[in-house]
């Protein structure tokens, strides 16, 4: 499945609307949860440096355990530690969609705490019904197109679904996407696969 047509499946618009939308998304929300990134890679090593060092410190999450049988959506609403996702995702009417098995898709899944690390007052400002649009506008720029195992993941650019890039970092014993480590690798679901994420990312 392409990255269009996942965007299709997903029922986001967001060519040529998500400047408007983000451009109405809390600017503190930005600017208080972007640490320093690590030091990156240069490109050419992205294409060509593996993953596995890294990949091999990766713990795995709790959920993790059997539950292949289970959609992304069924997992989130089963994890103690994704009350906040399972909220938006069904805000944002995403669920039978993260529950279709016919996607194949890679989820950087925000704990509860990451969530709560955000500015007072934005998780419950997203949820409302008239920032539908911002929050699905969040919501796919922590999912790729395609499963993408820890073991695979090399540092570069990778474009969401939601349309802009983020940054991966693989270094020796941690892995980060933007601002957030990755604390919990590739739990498996029936229609992709999680990472555990310590940070919201934030699309620019």
């Amino acid at each position: 499945m392409t990255p269009n047509t996942l965007r299709i499946a997903l029922g986001v618009l967001l060519l040529g609307a998500a400047p408007a939308a983000i451009a109405s998304f809390p600017q503190q929300a930005i600017s208080e949860t972007q640490p320093a990134q690590a030091e990156q890679l240069e490109p050419a090593q992205a294409q060509t440096e593996p993953a596995a060092p890294a990949a091999a410190q990766a713990e795995p999450a709790a959920p993790a355990q059997a539950q292949a049988d289970m959609s992304i959506a069924d997992i989130a609403a089963s994890g103690e530690d994704f009350e906040t996702l399972t909220a938006a995702i069904e805000a944002a009417g995403l669920t039978e969609t993260l529950s279709n098995d016919d996607l194949s898709i890679t989820v950087f899944a925000p704990t509860d705490d990451a969530f709560a690390a955000l500015p007072e007052g934005t998780v419950e400002a997203l949820l409302l019904p008239e920032n539908r649009d911002q929050l699905t506008q969040l919501l796919t720029y922590h999912v790729v197109d395609g499963e993408v195992r820890s073991a695979d993941l090399v540092s570069g650019e990778v474009e969401t679904v939601e349309g802009e890039p983020i940054t991966v970092v693989v270094g020796d014993k941690t892995i980060t996407i933007n601002q957030a480590n990755v604390v919990g690798a590739d739990i498996e679901a029936s229609n992709g696969v999680i990472h555990v994420i310590d940070a919201v990312l934030l699309p620019m």
